[in-house]
């Protein structure tokens, strides 16, 4: 890398300072001690895990230290690592404005140690279905590929396997917001509304982040925008790299401007040739094919061909806790979309239905939850969790109720259901008032919807 100024690049020997020690910052210190770079590791968490990370790598660890000790360790670092999520309220941040200390990301790690291709996948909802289609389709067009990023394994930790041609990366806000060399060869914004501003200072910010994907990009790497959702197409680059847009309407063959869109009952690229038909993606509502045509010009701007793209959007099984089906009762399903954690996914998966009993609430994130009221198809809504009256607020002139469990909220829906309609957990709410995430909550609600199968069922036995 060469470069040994400070903000410019990482040079060798150079100190870093971690700051939390989550999934990502342990991965990441073990992989800067064993390049040569010092490291000193603080957490405000429990101080056992520090103290032993620390042990383990020969480090220094000061636990919660306040802003002037923090100040004085980035004084003798090159660059602050901030754990994802750290919020931007957070000390450390005052800390290295004080101490003049770059703040830099585990991709600016990876983007220094490695240079193979990185696709990378942005936005408020969507990401990681996107990633996963994204990766099939590179898998089955014969490029070795890992999915990596904001999922188990950190792109800093993937990189030590040789193996992979290329990552496609789950690029958080948190990452984006604070990386100074990350360039990927695709970036792709694939929506964007109000989220994590219980981490973000504010929305500007949190907008800036996502944008920031594209902001180091050039000739040779392309920019896949999400033409029809206003705030991301605001950030269209005006030079760099080539510009590639879909959306669910305005095909290019019937005169749009969108290269990747819906053409009568296809899904179609920029020549109209089609990508695949409605009918036959495994499960068709409107973020469905809006995730298939984001996926589809990602991968195939990353050297997919269109076979193996058409084989991976009609083999798709779908993610846990997206939209799921669970089961039917009476006539009514059941569906687990605990994924939704923001108003606005909530408002995405109420969109594909007709008739929707609503469980939503948890730990709001410092979000508008009235733009709830925006879900026209919602005919009742049980709240749960700390938001539940906020959330049965969103819908004054409509039965509703509010649960103390999700055993209750199941059975108040249930009861406020009719034939035909569908019972749909989609909080846009956290998850961490009554559970430890959202894959624990979205397990309790199927838990209890296989329990009220079960009981109608024996209760039918039974008269």
């Amino acid at each position: 890398m060469g470069d040994t100024e400070r903000g410019s690049r990482l040079g060798p020997g150079e100190r870093i300072a971690l700051v939390g020690l989550g999934v990502t910052n342990t991965a990441a210190a073990r992989a800067l001690v064993r390049r040569a770079h010092p490291v000193v590791m603080t957490d405000d968490g429990p101080p056992g895990p520090g103290e032993a990370l620390a042990g383990e790598l020969g480090s220094e660890f000061v636990h919660s230290p306040d802003v002037a000790v923090l100040a004085a360790l980035l004084a003798d670092c090159s660059y602050m690592l901030p754990a994802p999520g750290l919020p931007e309220s957070h000390a450390a941040f005052a800390a290295a404005r004080r101490s003049g200390t770059p703040v830099i990301s585990e991709f600016d790690l990876a983007a220094c140690w490695d240079d193979r291709d990185v696709v990378a996948v942005t936005g408020t909802n969507g990401k990681t279905t996107v990633v996963t289609l994204v990766a099939d389709m590179l898998r089955r067009s014969g490029i070795a590929t890992e999915a990596v990023g904001n999922l188990e394994v950190p792109l800093v930790a993937a990189i030590d396997d040789p193996t992979p041609q290329c990552f496609v990366v789950e690029a958080s806000s948190f990452r984006l917001g604070h990386s100074r060399w990350f360039s990927p060869k695709v970036g792709t914004w694939l929506n964007f509304s109000p989220d994590h501003l219980d981490v973000h200072v504010d929305l500007a910010a949190y907008e800036a982040a996502k944008a920031s994907i594209w902001e180091r990009q050039g000739e040779g790497d392309t920019a896949i925008v999400a033409g029809d959702d206003p705030v991301v197409a605001s950030h269209v680059p005006r030079s760099g790299p080539a510009v590639v847009r879909f959306g669910l309407h305005g095909a290019h063959n019937e005169g749009g401007s969108m290269d990747f869109a819906v053409s009568g009952d296809s899904l179609v690229g920029p020549d109209g040739t089609v990508i695949v038909n409605c009918s036959e993606l495994p499960r068709d509502l409107p973020h469905d094919r809006r995730n298939a045509l984001a996926a589809a010009a990602t991968a195939l701007a990353a050297g997919a061909d269109p076979n193996s793209v058409r084989a991976a959007i009609v083999g798709f099984a779908g993610l846990p806790h997206r939209v799921s089906l669970v089961g039917e009762t009476g006539g009514v399903r059941y569906y687990d979309d605990s994924k939704a954690t923001a108003p606005h996914a909530t408002l995405a998966a109420t969109s594909g239905f007709d008739r929707v009993v609503l469980v939503a609430g948890g730990r709001n994130k410092g979000l508008d939850l009235g733009e709830l009221s925006a879900a026209q198809s919602v005919v009742a809504v049980v709240g749960i969790g700390e938001a539940a009256q906020e959330v049965v607020r969103c819908f004054p002139h409509r039965p509703n109720a509010v649960a103390t469990s999700m055993r209750e909220a199941v059975d108040l829906a249930a009861g406020l259901a009719t034939p035909g309609d569908v019972v749909l957990l989609s909080p846009g709410c956290a998850s961490f008032d009554w559970y430890s995430g959202y894959p624990e909550r979205g397990d309790d609600f199927a838990a209890e919807v296989t329990r009220l199968i079960a009981q109608r069922g024996h209760d039918g036995d039974e008269g």
